[in-house]
């Protein structure tokens, strides 16, 4: 047997079988063994795999440093697998200090070699300005030769750039192209986002009941914004009947997940008992959360159900203050006019008062606005 000979090649495919299983028993010691064995003469596949088993804990006890140990001699034979690992370690601060210079530079080297991984990773990095200069005409350059390997996440980012117009000339219709490709492959995002290109005829002709039948894909993966779109629909008689038990379930579902949007309209239909038992307490409780998360309609609504005294104590100087940060994203009608009462009804030491509760809220991230 070749392995048992010392033939590095050999060991690490012997261990590539145990770790799947394939004409053995699976077993995660044995295929530590044989890549250990193989990794010790310096055959690199064997070190990024072994490099892979500590990372994850297989066959071994868990341990980074070991899998950085492992990965950096594999990706410095120019292993395209471990340059990847190797930059998701030193992005991630996992085994080593975290450094996005240092990812970038592993990405770039497995990207360049034309690992669809490593180029969507890169993408990222250029995308979002880490480790390197933003730059969005570079982020689709990787973007692209990663959709075009049929990476699905690639493909839905660069939907998003052509849908944001970032790095390229806006075009609705080559985002749905690359979101109907991301979409296909079952990604949950890709296929909300084409759900929303249907419902407001972006790129294609509108249609309602195709929004929805993408709406439901993207809802039965858990997808909270897709969650929030299909109650939407359902609330609006949009591609079947007006059901507004059927939305209130989707946004609470949404809601519970933390989709700020979909917590502001499950507060309001507690509002208005709309879908659900009319309840003011309800009401507060879920345009509070929305509002502590910077949703400026929540935290109007919020304001309002302070100065009205409904589902909270009445309060003034509470209602200034959502009101006041309200003000950064606009405030409505209905808003404006409350606010304007209370800065004539408030004294101007209130009014400060309030103001400084205000920053104090926002500079805590919303963690301490009483």
């Amino acid at each position: 047997m070749q392995a048992e000979l010392g033939d590095a090649r050999a060991q690490t495919n012997l261990g590539v079988m145990y770790d799947d299983g394939e004409g053995v028993e699976q077993d995660d010691q044995e295929a530590v063994k044989w890549y250990r064995l193989a990794a010790e003469q310096g055959y690199a596949r064997a070190q990024t795999n072994l490099g892979v088993m500590y990372r994850y804990g297989e066959g071994v006890e868990q341990d980074n440093q070991e899998a950085m140990k492992w990965y950096r001699l594999a990706a410095e034979q120019g292993n395209a697998r471990a340059q990847l690992d190797l930059g998701w370690m030193y992005e991630k601060g996992h085994g080593v200090k975290q450094d996005n210079q240092e990812a970038v530079k592993w990405f770039r080297l497995a990207a360049e070699q034309g690992d669809a991984r490593a180029q969507s990773n890169l993408a990222v990095m250029y995308n979002i300005g880490h480790g390197t200069e933003q730059d969005y005409k570079e982020a689709v350059k990787w973007y692209r030769l990663a959709a075009a390997q049929g990476f699905v996440s690639a493909q839905y980012n660069l939907g998003v750039m052509y849908d944001k117009g970032r790095g390229v000339e806006q075009d609705d219709q080559e985002a749905v192209k690359w979101y109907r490709l991301a979409a296909e492959q079952g990604y949950a995002g890709a296929q909300t986002n084409l759900g929303w290109m249907y419902e407001n005829g972006q790129g294609v002709e509108q249609d309602y009941k195709e929004a929805v039948k993408w709406y439901r894909l993207a809802v039965e993966q858990g997808f909270a914004m897709a969650q929030n779109n299909l109650g939407a629909m359902y609330i609006n008689g949009r591609g079947g009947k007006r059901d507004n038990q059927e939305a209130v379930k989707w946004y609470r579902l949404a809601a519970e997940q933390g989709n700020a949007n979909a917590q502001n309209t499950l507060g309001v239909m507690y509002i208005n008992g709309r879908g659900v038992e009319q309840d003011d307490q309800e009401a507060a409780k879920w345009l509070r959360m929305a509002a502590k998360q910077g949703k400026g309609l929540a935290q109007s609504n919020l304001a309002l159900m302070y100065t009205h005294g409904r589902g909270l104590p009445k309060s003034d100087f509470n209602g200034y203050m959502w009101l006041f940060l309200a003000k950064q994203e606009g405030l409505n009608k209905e808003a404006k006019a409350e606010f304007d009462k209370l800065t004539k009804i408030m004294s101007s030491d209130e009014i400060s008062k309030a103001e400084q509760k205000a920053q104090t809220c926002l500079n805590s991230n919303y963690k301490e606005c009483g």
